[in-house]
């Protein structure tokens, strides 16, 4: 599959997150959003002015989302998340896999904050051992979300799952 094949799948199949999608189809898609983000950003940077924002004396900010490459990424959005959840079924793993990462963090903010709760409720030595065991935890919970994104990294990275699954045929065995 070369480049434009890619691109054109994708969109083609904009919403489409059933099936399978072979590693050349999504990778090049990653690399068809990162070299148009780039380049849209050069855009935005040429016509709406250099991106660093002198916000007071003292102070500079960086914006680094210009109104071009926003909608572009903003297009894109639904085509990447389904080409990465079709790259999933395409090793043998659901597509909520993908999403992985913002589990964690969605599990570790309602971790954090139902401990908090409780942590003002306790108190004395009960209290002190609660805020003991909820500072282990996050610090586990923060490893596993540090580690989780190139978890899935390695994941779309792996072979195609050989001869069809669950998901449906093998895209490279499938006459095309």
């Amino acid at each position: 599959m070369t480049f434009a094949q890619a691109v054109r799948t994708c969109l083609r199949r904009y919403a489409t997150f059933s099936g399978r999608a072979p590693r050349p189809e999504y990778w090049y898609f990653a690399l068809f959003g990162f070299l148009g983000s780039l380049l849209l950003g050069f855009v935005d940077s040429a016509l709406f002015g250099d991106p660093v924002l002198l916000t007071a004396p003292g102070t500079v900010t960086v914006d680094n989302g210009g109104p071009i490459a926003s909608v572009f990424g903003l297009a894109i959005l639904i085509p990447s998340l389904a080409v990465g959840w079709r790259r999933m079924h395409d090793t043998g793993r659901s597509g909520l896999y993908l999403l992985y990462p913002l589990i964690v963090l969605v599990g570790i903010g309602m971790f954090a904050s139902f401990a908090g709760v409780f942590g003002h409720v306790m108190a004395g030595d009960l209290g002190g051992i609660f805020v003991g065991a909820f500072g282990i935890v996050l610090m586990l919970a923060a490893i596993v979300a540090l580690i989780s994104p190139f978890l899935v990294i390695w994941w779309l990275t792996r072979p195609s799952q050989p001869g069809p699954n669950v998901y449906g045929p093998n895209p490279r065995e499938v006459s095309q």
